[in-house]
């Protein structure tokens, strides 16, 4: 998704989504998009028998974010393509909406104000960050997508997990390609595995950083922000 228009600014502000735009994650959105799918009365066994999974995961994780994505996009595999966009925009409305960080507004119609280009750069799915990326008016999104057949995800993406160094490699190709100028860009993430996007520009902002990840921003003098829910937008 882009504008004619933004090919002209040479200023970009590169936003990671989860835990930085949205106070949610990769696992929050498949739980809410796989229990409308089940009858009420399995709900509550099928979160019984996915909740010591997330175990596995978060420790995955934690060891490798391009790993966990990998593995944990295979949950999506022979569900309905359909179906399941449907929903994602369904939630957007009724979930997602709810869980935008209101000072991620703020900075974003800030830049929008001084010209800059809005950038998301996430490892979520296509279809669940556009209605936010229409939502919040983003010139330029990169997301994942998953592959399709016969009108089911198989599981696996069509294009490498969207983090750490692929991160820092879209954002500087689209630089290139777009004539911005990283020296005056800035980029939002929440995460280490936002590291290698946050070393691509002169203007680092982190949000809510865990303890480990608070010391690299100190010590790479980095602009630290801690941003909750408070108002609803």
């Amino acid at each position: 998704m882009s504008i004619n228009q933004s090919l002209q600014r040479k200023t970009a502000a590169f936003f990671d989504v989860d835990g930085t735009i949205v106070k949610s994650t990769i696992v929050h959105y498949y739980v809410w998009l796989r229990l409308p799918m089940l009858h009420p009365v399995l709900r509550l066994l099928w979160l019984i028998h996915f909740i010591p999974k997330v175990i596995y995961y978060f420790f995955l994780d934690k060891a490798s974010r391009t790993r966990f994505n990998r593995v944990f996009y295979r949950n999506y595999r022979g569900l309905d393509v359909e179906q399941i966009q449907r929903l994602a925009t369904e939630k957007f409305d009724t979930l997602l909406r709810s869980k935008i960080f209101p000072a991620a507004l703020n900075r974003i119609y800030e830049h929008r104000s001084r010209g800059d280009l809005i950038v998301f750069v996430t490892g979520s799915l296509n279809f669940i960050v556009q209605p936010l990326a229409e939502f919040l008016h983003c010139d330029h999104v990169f997301t994942v997508q998953l592959h399709e057949e016969d009108g089911k995800f198989t599981g696996e993406l069509t294009t490498p997990p969207l983090s750490d160094e692929e991160k820092a490699r879209v954002i500087k190709e689209f630089a290139e390609q777009h004539g911005v100028d990283l020296a005056s860009s800035y980029a939002y993430g929440d995460s280490p595995a936002d590291l290698p996007m946050l070393r691509t520009v002169n203007h680092a902002v982190v949000v809510n950083p865990g303890n480990a990840f608070r010391r690299i921003a100190l010590e790479s003098r980095w602009e630290i922000q801690d941003w909750t829910l408070g108002v609803k937008p």
